[in-house]
């Protein structure tokens, strides 16, 4: 079952910041739409204080987190340790997604290192935090960070980014609006 608590303490947030890889999920209402479980790297996540927690998104295949926290805003992320002392950490929340016009996104994008990419900050209010023992958790050496996205970005430029984005992130798989497709639809 594992142990809970309310808040994010100090020892979760120094194994959260160890981690190279966590873990997003979120599920619309509908019983027959997609549930929507990402993986996500690149130095993005931060603990903000001891119930709020945000991470940097950029622009993907998809856009599912932004339009399922839209919606209800369930949010789950979870962090496994792939080296050293066996740990899963689970933080529970109500997300909401903040696009560079809403007026949170100059204090919050300072906790992170902006790429061309980035689309949105995911932000989440977290209200129930479960560490269980993560020994089914196999040991993985971490070799370094992916270059293709940062390459691909760079490759089709600031206007090509903002294009993919009309294009591709609006809406999710099951055709429900995201943040970004509410925004530039009005």
């Amino acid at each position: 079952m594992g142990k809970f608590s309310i808040e994010i303490s100090a020892n979760h947030k120094s194994f959260i910041e160890k981690q190279h890889l966590f873990f997003v999920a979120t599920a619309p209402l509908s019983q027959n739409a997609f549930i929507n479980l990402s993986p996500k790297g690149m130095d993005a996540f931060r603990v903000l204080s001891p119930n709020k927690v945000g991470y940097m998104d950029v622009i993907g295949s998809g856009n599912e987190t932004s339009a399922h926290v839209l919606e209800n805003g369930r949010i789950t992320f979870m962090f496994c340790a792939f080296e050293g002392a066996p740990n899963i950490l689970r933080l529970y929340g109500h997300g909401e997604t903040i696009l560079p016009v809403h007026p949170e996104w100059e204090a919050l994008s300072k906790h992170f290192t902006m790429l061309p990419s980035t689309r949105q900050i995911i932000v989440a209010t977290i209200y129930k935090v479960q560490t269980s023992c993560g020994y089914g958790v196999p040991l993985m050496q971490y070799e370094g960070e992916r270059t293709q996205h940062d390459a691909w970005a760079e490759s089709i430029g600031a206007e090509g980014l903002e294009t993919y984005k009309l294009q591709k992130n609006q809406v999710s798989l099951d055709g429900m609006p995201t943040a970004l497709g509410r925004t530039t639809s009005k």
